[in-house]
């Protein structure tokens, strides 16, 4: 009889034991399965963004086709030009009856088309032989001037660009720097971030050399893509577009002082490369995709995407 009251501490003892086992066992059990659920969520949520930012870039895309369907010059009054103000996905699909406004997820989607060949293309400071085209360093150089750079940074540019672009030696081999494809990688030139973000207004990479947009480039852009051109007639260049889109580069010559060429291969009044970006909000998440997309064909209907690059700009709420 005396050995009841510690036979009864251990099962006691035991039970709590076991009690303790088995809330650890659920504990673990309700984690994994919460842990399982956000997984699930953030993939389904990454799947939805996918396909909400690939319609977007081919409505873009679209967009770019129907207007070199229409033909005539690229400017700022057409469609494409006109940025897309955020508004809640489901108000695209108001017109299909099959879809349920209220049934969908939160999302909201913005975006804008911009004229790649509305910024000085940083491909033509160097030839196709690797050799830094003069001409075109001068140009550069009165664009940095006219954005206020310092006046090393056209020389720092060209030689930067061609060193990373020049065919590698058998003896140097993995001693060349990494070619750039967007004016945030000069950094692998060597270009400062500071110098960088001052660039980025004005300049682009494009895959190929190209013109300049007379009816969409800016100021200093036109300052650099016609030699001799002052501030006045750049101005005035401007003021004009706004009016009446130049047709042709006829109508741009007739608007020159004497002297001041418009050349072929450095002007012109329409674009085949074009920036699409979208950006999308859905739930406590935000994306933006950068879009490079190319014009190609007779007419120009063939929109093909050259690159895409897809980043996170507002962290998850935790």
């Amino acid at each position: 009889m005396r050995r009841a009251p510690a036979q009864r501490g251990a099962a006691l003892l035991l039970a709590m034991m076991i009690l303790t086992l088995v809330a650890t066992l659920a504990s673990g059990m309700v984690w994994q399965q919460s842990r399982s659920i956000q997984v699930e969520a953030a993939e389904r949520a990454r799947v939805q963004s996918a396909w909400i930012l690939n319609g977007a870039l081919d409505w873009a895309r679209l967009i770019l086709r129907e207007d070199a369907r229409s033909g005539g010059a690229d400017h700022l009054g057409e469609p494409w030009a006109t940025p897309l103000a955020e508004a809640r996905l489901s108000t695209f699909l108001a017109a299909d009856r099959d879809n349920n406004a209220d049934g969908g997820p939160e999302a909201f989607l913005s975006g804008s088309i911009v004229d790649a060949q509305s910024r000085y293309n940083l491909r033509n400071l160097v030839d196709g032989e690797g050799k830094p085209v003069a001409a075109e360093l001068k140009a550069f150089a009165r664009l940095c001037d006219a954005a206020g750079l310092p006046s090393d940074t056209a020389t720092r540019v060209a030689e930067g660009l061609r060193t990373a672009w020049a065919p590698p030696k058998p003896d140097d081999a993995g001693a060349s720097a990494i070619a750039p494809h967007r004016v945030d990688q000069l950094g692998w030139i060597g270009i400062d971030a500071a110098t960088r973000g001052r660039l980025e207004p004005y300049v682009v990479l494009l895959p190929v050399r190209t013109a300049v947009n007379v009816n969409t480039a800016g100021r200093e852009v036109l300052l650099a893509a016609f030699d001799d051109l002052d501030l006045a007639t750049a101005e005035r260049l401007l003021q004009m577009r706004q009016r009446q889109p130049f047709r042709n580069l006829d109508e741009v010559r007739g608007q020159l002082p004497p002297g001041v060429k418009a050349e072929e291969s450095r002007v012109d009044v329409k674009s085949r490369f074009f920036d699409i970006l979208g950006r999308l909000r859905l739930d406590d998440r935000a994306l933006e995709e950068h879009s490079l997309v190319e014009r190609r064909g007779d007419r120009g209907l063939d929109v093909v995407t050259i690159t895409r690059e897809r980043r996170n700009v507002l962290s998850p709420a935790s």
